[in-house]
């Protein structure tokens, strides 16, 4: 009965209503209220606070939330491998991913994991801006980066160089740059990655190191258009190989100044803090980093 009450009050917390939590889970007011009310007393704490038009969740309530929705994930998890053997996963997994990333490798890799693994659903928020895990409820994000927030776990999936590029189109038009400096006199397509503007682009290393402020006449907050404009032949951009090489390889986009390039950018797995992944989760990461390739284009 508290598992059960433990579900109500997660179904509560997302509806916003003790109505609609009625609705979702075939119960009626007067049994969720109970269920609800059940639930505080055995912590001795107010997990809501009620007004006559809506309900929010005291800290307590918020600190319930996550413990909760662990809580009945591993006993999922625990029921499917006492009922259908240890190597069943089942269960949703909520991934955030940037944009390019996310339609292209991303992608594929859920869907293999989901063809192996039918019990299992996806859901897919692409995003190249910061996302919060807690607060979002994801239970895992895929960025490239340094990872700022130390309270995150991360998996590494590997470094993989920024590559600056264009279509033969664009370069037929306005020449080629011979070096970093010369990006200036260019129409370069910048990216914006949440509050953050991705205008000072890194070239060398050690003694060599510089950075250039680019600028062009397109900002925007998705890798996937950005690389569209490229590929039309619209201005330069800064891309992960990952992102690119394919196009590269099929001459659509050219790589350009690669004596000057930055060291590789590590692209990470990011997990909330404080807490025991569910099976599926861990073994949708361990999925992801055999697909992941070690590197795209040979330079």
């Amino acid at each position: 009965m508290l598992l059960d009450n433990h579900r109500v009050f997660v179904i509560i917390a997302e509806k916003g209503s003790l109505v609609a939590a009625a609705r979702e889970t075939g119960l009626s007011t007067t049994t969720v209220s109970e269920r609800l009310a059940a639930l505080e007393a055995h912590y001795g704490v107010v997990l809501f606070n009620r007004t006559t038009r809506s309900i929010s969740l005291t800290e307590e309530g918020r600190t319930l939330v996550d413990g909760a929705k662990s809580l009945l994930s591993e006993a999922a998890d625990l029921d499917t491998r006492i009922r259908h053997g240890a190597k069943t996963l089942s269960g949703p997994i909520r991934i955030s991913a940037p944009v390019d990333l996310g339609r292209s490798l991303i992608s594929r890799a859920i869907t293999t994991f989901t063809e192996a693994n039918p019990a299992v659903s996806i859901e897919l928020s692409l995003s190249d801006g910061y996302v919060d895990l807690v607060g979002q409820g994801f239970d895992l994000a895929v960025r490239f980066g340094k990872v700022t927030d130390s309270t995150l776990r991360v998996r590494s999936l590997g470094r993989f160089q920024r590559l600056v590029c264009a279509a033969p189109a664009y370069l037929a038009r306005h020449g080629a740059p011979s070096s970093p400096e010369d990006l200036r006199d260019h129409n370069c397509l910048v990216m914006r990655f949440g509050d953050n503007l991705d205008n000072a682009w890194e070239f060398g290393t050690g003694p060599k190191r510089q950075r250039v402020l680019v600028r062009g006449n397109r900002v925007v907050n998705d890798g996937w258009l950005i690389r569209s404009w490229a590929l039309a032949g619209d201005g330069i951009i800064l891309k992960s190989e990952l992102d690119v090489a394919e196009d590269i390889h099929a001459g659509a986009l050219v790589s350009l100044l690669a004596a000057h390039l930055p060291p590789p950018t590590p692209l990470q797995v990011m997990f909330p803090p404080g807490r025991a992944q569910p099976r599926r989760v861990t073994a949708f990461a361990d999925h992801l980093r055999q697909i992941v390739p070690a590197s795209r284009v040979d330079r």
